[in-house]
């Protein structure tokens, strides 16, 4: 089964705003040479393959569950997890480091085999923890306290 990210409003944002600083330094260099300078062009060229990356980021970014393995990909990341190493799953918080292949806040810290996590952010958290429960039933579930009770995961 198939999940797409979540795409967070905040990430939205930054993609917006490089692209907008993008197009607005050449077309100001435009303006203030009244041509394409060409000894800028690294600078541009530089800038073209962030924002490229950045958008490949946000719309190349999945997971996919089967009965043995969680596969991730966003943009050039990908990888997989067995589903047997996945000890525990905390929902609604956030990875300050490590791997995040996620566009959203608020999403599934994965932890598996004996010190490895990563950071995903699925449509929805509830959908995709419910589907890797029936895959494997002794992977422990972690909500922050504030939302207990909200939400109900099948075990």
């Amino acid at each position: 089964m198939k999940f797409k990210s979540r795409k967070d409003i905040l990430f939205q944002i930054l993609i917006g705003g490089f692209w907008a600083l993008f197009i607005g330094f050449i077309l100001f260099r435009i303006i203030l040479y009244g041509q394409m300078d060409y000894k800028f062009i690294w600078v541009d060229i530089l800038m073209l393959i962030v924002a490229v990356l950045l958008l490949w980021l946000n719309f190349g970014t999945e997971y996919e569950l089967n009965k043995t393995e969680l596969n991730y990909k966003s943009g050039p990341i990908r990888g997989k997890i067995e589903i047997e190493n996945i000890k525990e799953i905390i929902i609604g918080k956030n990875l300050w480091t490590g791997l995040k292949p996620a566009t959203a806040r608020n999403g599934l810290i994965i932890k598996y085999n004996k010190y490895d996590e990563i950071y995903i952010s699925p449509q929805t958290n509830e959908t995709f923890v419910n589907k890797i429960l029936e895959f494997n039933k002794k992977i422990k579930i972690t909500t922050p306290k504030a939302s207990v009770g909200h939400t109900q995961y099948n075990k």
